[in-house]
């Protein structure tokens, strides 16, 4: 199947059926205007992140920016909330496949983060196809048949959807408008928002959105100009988007307050991204010989940086009348093994008693079997109330706080391993379209995926990447240990049942960006070009 486009747009994929009814003239015509108007800002602030990171190579640490230090003192507040965004004590989040989004509408969350980023592999079927689920969902035509004949349908009551689009450094190669691509993330809005916004606004909930992976207010602000165009396009008021921005980056951290200002009218408030954000930390100062971080699992959100981001984080939110929401629980239902999955169920119930006594007015579960333990969790905190944006915190965490990077140890060869197999395991299954893995009885991706392979990197570099047993971990040890551990995923996959094909390539890969001199920004950048 072909479409008939205007000349100045080309599409370099196939039109599966269905694709028709998504890549209409009238959602293209939206995409071609808001990147013609928007490009050249996309290229610059990610120019800008390349500057700035040259200037930490060069030993400048981050602080609270002088310039927006009225923002910071001034007496403001968001806009006001729509009903639907009020309660969000707990929220679930996964990729845009047709099953998983109906089991998630059904999960009895309060919202459903649904994502064409991070737990998604963004070939281009998973992102048009997508597209599709979504729009069938919002008019509850939507239902899935398994191989065994069970139907999935969405039930009376749902979750509020809200969607992330691909972040700012992410393309869609195979769109190209005035020879020149897309980017990934006014692509996927776009197109949803054309489709959907007014039929959601008839429903009363939404267009609601998150915002991933932004590194300062000014990439705030690109997205507030795209959403203030996009309504004026169809004719929608300005502020019936709302967007919840994703701090995952540590330099966004000392940004909040400029964050929810430049989107003061659009904003749905903060999530605390927490595993994004600790590969920010690795990937920002891999170069600082007095940076390094203990084996992953050491890194919770009780140790010094990571407490100090969570709760800055919460302090920001509600003194600019604005939710703030924890993040992710990588803990998942263990089948088979009560007493792993007793304990599982006890490290989720931990995290989200912290977060609701933190403060926080909810937080994200990877599956749904996790929803009734988190609600509880902030429902002994909340009662009845829907949050508890009027919990002011007055701790102050200065620039020194948020980075205060222990513990240093323990690295251990056991820690190494896990990284490489964890590495390896989500590679391949990315290459192979899955964005969204359980491995070792945590739901993976792509952030974790980064943290593995970041650091490596930065182990194999810095002169504190020693192991307790007192080996340097360098590059021999690093190829010694990567076919071992391939092995051992491939030997796991094949146990379910699955193909080892992509794992592999998957090892080649890992261990090219893990040795590497020259560091790669995203591991998704090379592997959406090696992709179909």
């Amino acid at each position: 199947m072909s479409l008939a486009l205007p000349a100045h747009i080309q599409i370099n994929a196939p039109i599966h059926p269905g694709f028709e009814h998504i890549l209409t003239a009238d959602a293209l015509a939206l995409v071609t205007k808001l990147h013609r108007a928007f490009e050249p800002q996309r290229q610059a602030l990610l120019a800008a992140r390349t500057t700035r990171q040259a200037r930490i190579d060069a030993g400048e640490m981050p602080d609270f920016l002088p310039e927006t230090k009225a923002i910071r003192a001034g007496d403001w507040r968001i806009a006001p909330l729509p009903a639907a965004l009020h309660r969000r004590r707990t929220e679930i989040t996964g990729p845009v496949e047709r099953k998983m989004i109906i089991n998630a509408f059904n999960s009895g969350a309060d919202s459903y983060m649904t994502d064409f980023e991070d737990s998604n592999s963004p070939n281009w079927f998973n992102q048009v196809q997508g597209q599709i689920n979504l729009f069938e969902a919002i008019r509850r035509t939507i239902s899935y048949t398994n191989e065994a004949g069970k139907e999935y349908r969405l039930n009376e009551r749902i979750a509020t959807l809200q969607v992330r689009p691909r972040g700012w450094h992410l393309d869609e190669k195979h769109v190209l408008i005035d020879g020149q691509r897309v980017s990934g993330g006014i692509f996927d809005f776009a197109l949803f928002f054309f489709h959907n916004a007014k039929e959601q606004m008839a429903r009363g909930a939404g267009p609601f959105f998150y915002l991933p992976k932004m590194e300062s207010h000014l990439e705030a602000r690109l997205w507030n100009d795209i959403f203030c165009m996009a309504q004026d396009e169809l004719g929608i008021p300005r502020g019936t988007i709302k967007a919840t921005v994703l701090i995952e980056t540590i330099l966004a951290a000392f940004e909040m307050e400029e964050i929810l200002y430049e989107l003061r009218e659009h904003s749905a408030g903060l999530n605390a991204g927490r595993w994004d954000y600790i590969f920010s930390c690795i990937k920002k100062f891999k170069n600082n010989k007095d940076f390094c971080l203990a084996n992953r699992g050491a890194i919770t959100m009780n140790v010094p940086f990571m407490r100090a981001y969570a709760l800055s984080l919460v302090r920001a939110c509600h003194k600019r009348g604005a939710p703030a929401i924890g993040g992710m629980a990588a803990l998942i239902p263990i089948k088979n093994d009560p007493e792993a999955n007793d304990k599982a169920m006890a490290g989720v119930r931990a995290d989200k008693t912290r977060d609701a006594n933190d403060g926080f007015d909810g937080g994200w579960v990877a599956h749904p079997g996790l929803v009734p333990i988190a609600l509880e969790e902030f429902v002994k905190v909340l009662g009845e109330r829907p949050n508890q944006w009027d919990k002011q915190r007055d701790d102050v965490y200065g620039a020194a706080d948020l980075l205060n990077f222990q513990p240093e140890q323990p690295i251990t060869e056991a820690g190494l391993r896990n990284n490489i197999n964890v590495g390896i395991h989500y590679l391949g299954a990315w290459l192979a379209g899955n964005g969204c893995v359980p491995i070792h009885n945590l739901m993976e991706d792509a952030a974790t995926a980064e943290i593995s392979r970041s650091q490596v990197w930065q182990w194999v570099r810095s002169p504190k990447g020693v192991l307790e047993d007192g080996r340097k971990v360098d590059a021999a040890l690093v190829r010694k240990l990567i076919p071992e551990e391939l092995a051992n995923v491939c030997s796991t996959v094949t146990a379910q049942g699955e193909s080892i094909a992509s794992y592999e390539q998957a090892a080649r890969i890992f261990e090219t960006m893990s040795l590497s001199e020259d560091y790669v920004e995203f591991l998704t950048l090379p592997l959406y070009e090696a992709m179909h």
